[in-house]
């Protein structure tokens, strides 16, 4: 499939993107491969704050994804990888967006942007950590040119999780 990707725009989440990343992922589909539900409100402020943090400290975080009217749709970016398995210090990209906005490119549109915004930041690769049955997760990392690295058991949910990784290296980005 070769179409044209929306217009996005990728700008540091705001105090006031917490309240709409907050309302956005209130839905059952959205979160189905992050825990079923959404966080609180707080995780989502503390959230938000990590990323400015982020940006200011690396030049990458989570972004919030806004459409071609401005309206916050969503998240993806990059930070690092905290969590004491799985690729441990090294940089994960990640996106959610909104369940209205599925299926139309903003995903991989901002997800692309993403790697162009890590690889000048001098980011010399990326994993994306995804659930083996998260099927539109796995198809933006194929997008992308990224390849599967590793297969793995998560340890609270124990459920299959797949690791994609992608050399920033050598070039341009994978285009579809």
């Amino acid at each position: 499939m070769n179409r044209a990707l929306p217009a996005v725009r990728l700008r540091v989440p705001t105090d006031e993107d917490a309240v709409v990343w907050h309302r956005i992922f209130d839905d059952p589909d959205v979160m189905e491969f992050h825990g079923g539900k959404s966080a609180g409100l707080s995780v989502y402020e503390e959230l938000t704050a990590r990323q400015r943090r982020h940006d200011a400290e690396r030049g990458f975080c989570l972004w919030s994804v806004l459409d071609e009217s401005g309206q916050v749709i969503g998240f993806t970016g990059a930070q690092p990888w905290e969590r004491d398995w799985g690729p441990t210090g090294e940089i994960e990209i990640g996106w959610r967006l909104a369940r209205a906005h599925w299926g139309k490119g903003y995903v991989t549109a901002a997800a692309r942007e993403t790697l162009e915004r890590v690889r000048a930041a001098g980011v010399p690769s990326v994993v994306a950590m995804v659930d083996a049955r998260n099927a539109r997760s796995i198809a933006v990392t194929q997008r992308l040119g990224m390849r599967l690295a590793d297969v793995f058991m998560t340890p609270t949910s124990k459920r299959q999780g797949h690791c994609y990784r992608l050399d920033l290296t050598s070039g341009a980005t994978q285009s579809s």
